[in-house]
């Protein structure tokens, strides 16, 4: 066979095509994805992770606040007012500390969602 074969207009483009590197430029149109081995799946990402499971955790530092409310209205024991002033500001400052590094990991885990989103498009 010869180097001039007539079949094949550019051998090199042809045997070693170049890819974007892009998965969304493979998808079909109108397909959305939302595989967990997308290369944007935020549940891929350890602080995504981490996010949720520290706004599980604000639920504790929530019943201190709660108890804390409901102590103040209702005295029950031998707890003084100082006690209870105390713990309620342990229940707000720690659900707030912990809600803002929740909310903060989870949108940082989430970051390569909203880069796919901004460069194709989409809405969803």
């Amino acid at each position: 066979m010869s180097a001039h074969n007539p079949a094949v207009a550019d051998f090199r483009s042809e045997t070693y095509p170049e890819f974007s590197g892009k998965i969304q430029d493979t998808y079909i149109e109108g397909y959305v994805p939302n595989s967990l081995s997308a290369p944007h799946s935020s549940l891929q990402r350890t602080s995504t992770w981490l996010g949720m499971g520290l706004l599980m955790g604000t639920v504790p530092p929530a019943g201190i606040l709660i108890w804390a409310l409901g102590v103040m209205t209702e005295p029950a024991g031998l707890q003084s007012a100082e006690q209870h002033q105390t713990l309620l500001w342990i229940g707000i400052i720690a659900t707030v500390i912990v809600g803002v590094v929740a909310s903060f990991l989870i949108w940082y885990g989430r970051r390569y969602y909203r880069q796919y989103r901004a460069e194709t498009g989409r809405r969803d």
